[in-house]
């Protein structure tokens, strides 16, 4: 009796997206900048994608962040406020941040 194996389809896994809060283009995760508010309702970078806590994300882009600090999106969605220290922060934070991409 001759055994025959069957091959493993290849499963390919679906890429993560996400959209960008100031623009609202859909990227994948990867290309995108995650933001998040944590239990104490600082918002921060996350650069490991893995933080606790509320996420958003934002494009490497200065139009983008821009857009989203100076509006309401980004408080809207991490339904959190955010304070001017808060803010000046990622403004800081966002150009040092862009400038490693470029």
């Amino acid at each position: 009796m001759k055994r025959t194996s069957k091959s493993n389809p290849v499963v390919t896994r679906p890429v993560p997206q996400r959209t960008c809060v100031a623009c609202r283009r859909v990227k994948t995760k990867r290309e995108l900048v995650r933001l998040v508010r944590t239990r104490q309702g600082y918002i921060e970078i996350d650069t490991t994608g893995k933080k606790e806590g509320r996420g958003a994300y934002i494009c490497p882009d200065i139009m983008c962040w821009e857009k989203a600090l100076k509006g309401q999106q980004l408080e809207r969605t991490l339904k959190s406020t955010l304070s001017p220290e808060n803010r000046e922060e990622l403004v800081r934070n966002s150009q040092e941040l862009i400038k490693g991409v470029d």
